[in-house]
């Protein structure tokens, strides 16, 4: 059996992290949960220090001094979870858009990277504004379009990484901070030739709490696409500046 990380980026989930929690800490492949927490003000931080003594060796917790994007988060659980003797690390949101009960079939797939797919044969989103669905089409084709990806979903957050896989990449060269930093990541596995495989998910709106994305956040993956379709148009191979690191309060790694 794999032994697999998830880790959870969570910003205000005070509602949905101890129901998330409860359901993924059910699940046959018996996963451990690394909460990266961005000093949320509604008290997640708090709940998710209960769930950690509670379940202390499959629990774990970050607490960074405050909300700085999501790309950070990942990067600061990545850190977390490959010091530990994890051999797949997980990322899905918090809010039950990606149903829990769907990770075994991820981890199920041999590949270096799965990704929960909305955009594959078989997926589908249920309960999304129709707003927000052209949003996320529309990103992902032109992100297709101008990056050359072979990925249909390169925003889905619903994932399993080899560790292999996030060890192979040079992570520190990643400059996306937020959202379009999940575009960013796969085009960088996609470069170096890591199998990057999509396995079709529901993707249900959220339940409870508001969603993250903000009109900044757009605009930040707009930019994020241009710089990325700009490098390839350029054939530009020159590593850049690397993201600086999130600042962390402290760390509980289960």
């Amino acid at each position: 059996m794999p032994r697999v990380t998830v880790v959870l980026p969570t910003y205000n989930e005070v509602e949905n992290l101890p129901r998330l929690a409860t359901a993924l800490l059910g699940l046959a492949v018996r996963p451990s949960l690394l909460v990266v927490d961005d000093a949320s003000p509604d008290g997640t931080g708090a709940v998710a220090d209960a769930l950690a003594a509670a379940h202390p060796e499959r629990v774990g917790v970050i607490h960074r001094a405050a909300k700085l994007g999501l790309g950070t988060a990942y990067l600061a659980g990545f850190r977390s979870a490959l010091a530990t003797d994890a051999t797949h690390i997980a990322t899905m949101d918090t809010d039950f858009s990606h149903d829990p009960e769907e990770l075994p079939s991820l981890l199920r797939v041999n590949a270096r990277i799965v990704i929960g797919s909305r955009y594959v044969e078989g997926g589908r989103v249920v309960g999304s504004p129709i707003g927000r669905r052209i949003l996320s089409r529309g990103a992902n084709a032109v992100a297709r379009a101008a990056i050359g990806l072979a990925t249909h979903d390169a925003t889905a957050g619903f994932r399993v990484y080899q560790r292999a896989a996030l060890e192979a990449l040079p992570l520190e060269s990643v400059l996306s901070s937020g959202y379009s930093f999940l575009v960013e990541l796969v085009a960088l596995a996609e470069a170096h030739g890591l199998t990057v495989v999509e396995t079709p998910v529901v993707f249900r709106d959220r339940r409870d709490g508001v969603s993250k994305i903000s009109r900044g956040e757009i605009f930040k993956g707009v930019m994020t696409v241009a710089r990325l379709g700009a490098r390839r148009l350029t054939g530009r191979t020159r590593r850049e500046a690397p993201l600086a690191a999130a600042t962390e309060d402290r760390k509980a790694v289960p």
